[in-house]
């Protein structure tokens, strides 16, 4: 007989629930309702089977059950029949005393003990699921979650991805399949911060589930409805016990599936929950995990999310170092601490290409560590402080976002709820008052769409309020971009001229500019140190400075860095845009912060001037048509090694030229490559090596 799954089980044993009148039967149909075999259970009600020592009121099977019928007191039965040398001597695994009225069980391989009216045995039917083969799980959280977490969730995904090959085929099959581990996500870490029980969500995994993982799937959807619906008493009884979550998390569509499982898939759920959720950085993992769900981008797991001290690099000058010296003005007046509490409490911070919110989310815990600074130092000072506070003032819905990648919506989303939780628990630490995270209440301001075409003040309006635009949005040189951003440019510049060769980037500053343009709102982004060298600035500032807008500070080029285990190894910059005359401006360079007057595109402090680029020489030299830019695949390009090799032939000796870059000239290193006119190609073929060289990689000029 094939095993039963949860529902069957449920469904079967709800008959044996009600008013009705109770008899020695109950124990058989009991048994049949988890799947023994009819036969077993015929042979024990004819006594075949039945070991117990009184079979006039006890029913035993070896290694199954130990029943016993009394009209005393069934816990002091239980009492002393658990350990009486029958049950012992039978390994029996459940123990039952009833007097039909009242029904008491202890499982003897777990030492837990349950007591229920009989006619309630529908609402405690997952006590005895071991009876059909699943045995209550007991995970114990081993290590903690980080890169390896990610690692291993993306086992779990490609298992899902081999068991469900028809869903990548679907519309919007990848989308459901994402959103699916973001409510995964969501379990692992509630189960392990207090927001649900303690291992609650892996712990019903595996008691409630066949461990060949053919019913996890229709379990999962069960509980994701459960965590969806308010009263407890729509639940059902085995599911009653998990809370409500609400903010759409677990709101079942078509679009929410929940994706067929294998015994290896349920493993590797279980297994992902015996991990610490606790310490995730949600500012980190969202990104490593988006990588992990991305065709193509397992290889660079946590290469390009943008550290914590880099978004410092971002925020701190924007808006979060100005607000600490305020605080420090601020600290002995009362007055002076609530109206900076009302102004952090209501400034806005918008990232316009937000991806899985790793900004986002560092702001907002700066602002709550803030709050917390800010409530501290007022209790100190007034005791009418001291009152209980409710709830942050910071709030997510105060926090905008706008990503192309529908997935990375729902990992900020999800993101931001895990970052407020951690900042809910430093708050009960520091004031001991307990903030919930659930129900949610906020349904986040992140935004599925291309920002390039969206209207900005769409998502966030700019009505005059205190509001910072910060990120990294996506650089592409002109060379690199696909048509469809070619196709963005136009949206942007709508009837203002504009250069192919700008970086891809440029759209959001000058988006930015036209967004900020006569407001005190400001942006700060990480950008490709390129937008502030060469042609580009001329290219791209102009637009910018005719609205009015300057530059009130910038981190000259600094490496990229990242504590992911390869950093993605590039130079970036921080550039900073607001309204003109707004205060002091600075330079930060190699770690020192310094005053400047005025800052120019190229990132220095000197007048605007712009370095334009002129197609005819001003020197009687021959005109360039292009830079140094080798277009051979590198078969043209020699090592030292390689060109003495070609030089030992003597009439190829001409063609081998030293080939000087910039790596070169700073780095003192040797490179050599081959110089050929159209007329000597014959002389230059005549040496095999050179005319594999030039089938492999000759670019005519």
């Amino acid at each position: 007989m094939a095993r039963l799954n949860l529902k069957a089980i449920e469904e079967r044993v709800a008959p044996l629930a009600g008013g009705q009148t109770y008899d020695r039967e109950f124990i058989f149909d009991l048994l049949l309702a988890y799947g023994k075999p009819q036969s077993s259970v015929t042979r024990l009600r004819t006594g075949d089977l039945n070991v117990a020592a009184n079979p006039a009121t006890e029913v035993a099977q070896k290694k199954v059950v130990y029943f016993k019928e009394t009209t005393g007191d069934p816990l002091e039965v239980l009492e002393e029949l658990k350990s009486s040398p029958d049950v012992v001597r039978f390994s029996t695994r459940f123990v039952i005393v009833t007097d039909y009225d009242e029904l008491v069980a202890m499982d003897t391989k777990t030492g837990e003990t349950i007591g229920f009216p009989i006619r309630d045995i529908d609402q405690h039917f997952t006590f005895f699921l071991p009876w059909a083969g699943m045995e209550k799980a007991q995970y114990v959280a081993e290590t903690h979650a980080d890169v390896k977490a990610a690692e291993r969730m993306g086992k779990l995904f490609d298992e899902l991805l081999q068991a469900n090959p028809d869903l990548l085929k679907q519309p919007r099959g990848r989308h459901a399949l994402n959103l699916f581990f973001t409510r995964l996500l969501f379990c692992y870490f509630a189960e392990d911060t207090g927001i649900f029980a303690e291992s609650q969500f892996t712990n019903a995994v595996g008691s409630h589930t066949q461990d060949d993982g053919s019913d996890t799937a229709d379990f999962l959807t069960d509980l994701f409805t459960a965590l969806d619906t308010a009263d407890a008493s729509d639940k059902p009884k085995h599911l009653a016990a998990f809370p409500y979550v609400n903010g759409r998390l677990f709101t079942m569509s078509e679009e929410h599936v929940v994706p067929m499982f294998t015994k290896k898939a349920r493993e590797e759920l279980i297994n992902a929950g015996k991990l610490i959720w606790r310490e995730i950085n949600p500012d980190i993992f969202g990104s490593m995990f988006q990588a992990i769900v991305t065709p193509g981008k397992r290889s660079d797991l946590g290469q390009h999310y943008t550290s914590v001290p880099n978004i410092l690099k971002t925020i701190e000058p924007l808006f979060l170092n100005a607000l600490k010296d305020d605080l420090d003005e601020s600290f002995d007046s009362v007055k002076k601490l609530e109206a900076l509490l009302d102004r952090i409490s209501a400034i806005k911070v918008f990232d316009p290409a937000c991806g899985s919110g790793n900004f986002l989310i560092i702001a907002y815990k700066e602002l709550r560590k803030l709050e917390h600074a800010i409530l501290e130092r007022l209790a100190e000072l007034d005791n009418k402080h001291l009152v209980l506070f409710a709830e942050s003032r910071i709030n997510i819905e105060n926090f905008y976002g706008i990503e192309i990648d529908d997935f990375a919506v729902e990992v900020a989303i999800l993101s931001l709820w895990i970052a407020k939780h951690q900042m809910n628990t430093e708050f009960k630490e520091k004031f001991n008052i307990s903030i919930p995270l659930i129900p949610l209440k906020e349904t986040g301001q992140i935004k599925q769409g291309n920002a390039t075409r969206v209207d900005w003040n769409d998502v966030c309006p700019n009505d005059g309020e205190e509001i910072y635009l910060i990120g990294n949005p996506p650089y592409k040189g002109a060379k690199y971009q696909t048509t469809e951003m070619k196709a963005d440019f136009p949206f942007v510049f709508g009837n203002r001229p504009f250069n192919k060769n700008l970086d891809y980037i440029a759209l959001w500053f000058v988006k930015g500019a036209d967004y900020i343009a006569g407001t005190q709102a400001e942006l700060a982004f990480v950008t490709t140190n390129s937008v502030s060298q060469g042609e580009h600035v001329g290219l791209m500032f102009p637009t910018i400075f005719d609205k009015g807008i300057e530059i009130g500070f910038a981190h000259t080029s600094f490496k990229w860095e990242n504590n992911a285990k390869r950093n993605a190894g590039v130079t970036v910059a921080v550039i900073n845009l607001r309204a003109g005359r707004m205060g002091e401006k600075f330079i930060f360079t190699d770690g020192l912060q310094i005053a400047a007057q005025n800052i120019n595109g190229y990132l220095v402090d000197a007048a605007t001037i712009y370095v334009s680029k002129s197609t005819k020489p001003r020197n009687g030299l021959p005109v360039m048509r292009s830079g140094s830019m080798p277009l051979d695949g590198g078969n043209l390009v020699l090592s030292p090694a390689e060109a003495d090799s070609i030089r030992s032939d003597a009439s190829a000796a001409k063609f081998v030229k030293s080939f000087l870059g910039s790596d070169e000239f700073i780095k003192g290193k040797d490179r050599y490559a081959l110089w050929i006119s159209d007329r000597d190609q014959t002389t230059a073929r005549a040496n095999a090596d050179i005319a594999s060289r030039i089938e492999r990689g000759w670019v005519p000029r």
